[in-house]
């Protein structure tokens, strides 16, 4: 979700080592209490759900051998980073996974607290905590099977420090999805200029186009920090239909599946048909 995190371009190794920016916080502070508004400000996150869901899913299942029918993610640990008000901790919660939500604006947190305690199903598998991802590390460890970091990255203030801490609360060989939206000048006219100023599709403000993060760029530093890049691919939002869609271009949103090394990571290739598929899809990350 839109967490509240901020990346610098000019300064991609900052010396305050948090993720977490007050600007950031402010202007999501905001709009808390609209995240279940399906026709408001958070509408194209709503729909992104119908590909980033089905997408984390299909890819945890393609590594695993225990299937739970009607739970497909029974017994996987997800931490939810920028959570927001829960948009994707609860389709995740109800497919099964044990799910900890965390982000720093408390608002954040209380909405995403009160829409969860309405299905005493999720009350039971979602846990959030207004909390920045650094704060959480030490009692965290290699906790977590997968971390989910959607429209994150490019809010947070320091990357690396928050790809590390990413990888410190990974479990050996456990996984890391990110979507975010590409540097580029189309994603400027589109994604600032059309959807925030024009169209009004997403809230004026919410995004500098300096801290979009490039594919190459978000893969140097996965790859540079233990994680092993096995999957991007493209996104589109149709702000007509309000649907989102996979393409091969990456030049505006993508979508990053990474998974951290760990002892068993060179002799297990048990995923190998589909990470030969993804390096072709890798190979065409930020052509367009």
């Amino acid at each position: 979700q839109l967490a509240l995190f901020r990346f610098t371009v000019n300064r991609p190794f900052s010396t305050s080592h948090s993720s977490v920016d007050s600007k950031e916080m402010k202007k999501f502070q905001l709009l808390a209490h609209k995240w279940w508004d399906e026709e408001g400000e958070y509408a194209a996150l709503h729909s992104m759900n119908d590909i980033r869901v089905p997408f984390i899913r299909d890819t945890l299942l393609s590594m695993s051998s225990n299937y739970h029918l009607g739970n497909p993610l029974s017994g996987i640990k997800i931490l939810d980073v920028g959570c927001g008000g829960g948009l994707l901790s609860e389709p995740l919660g109800r497919l099964g996974a044990s799910v900890t939500g965390i982000d720093p604006v408390e608002d954040n947190i209380r909405t995403a607290d009160r829409h969860k305690s309405f299905d005493p199903v999720l009350a039971k598998r979602i846990q959030y905590k207004s909390s920045s991802l650094e704060e959480i590390v030490e009692e965290s460890m290699e906790t977590f099977d997968v971390i989910v970091a959607s429209e994150v990255v490019e809010h947070v203030a320091d990357l690396e420090t928050f790809i590390k801490c990413c990888s410190q609360v990974l479990k050996p060989e456990g996984s890391l999805f990110i979507t975010t939206i590409n540097r580029t000048q189309l994603s400027y006219v589109l994604g600032i200029v059309i959807a925030e100023k024009i169209m009004g599709i997403v809230p004026e403000g919410t995004h500098e186009w300096e801290k979009f993060v490039p594919p190459e760029e978000l893969e140097h530093l996965l790859e540079s920090n233990g994680f092993s890049v096995k999957t991007v691919n493209g996104m589109l939002y149709n702000p007509l239909s309000g649907s989102w869609s996979w393409m091969e271009s990456t030049s505006l949103n993508y979508a990053v599946h990474a998974v951290k090394c760990g002892a068993r990571a060179q002799s297990h290739t048990t995923d190998s048909p589909p990470e030969t598929d993804s390096q072709q899809r890798s190979a065409t990350a930020g052509t367009a």
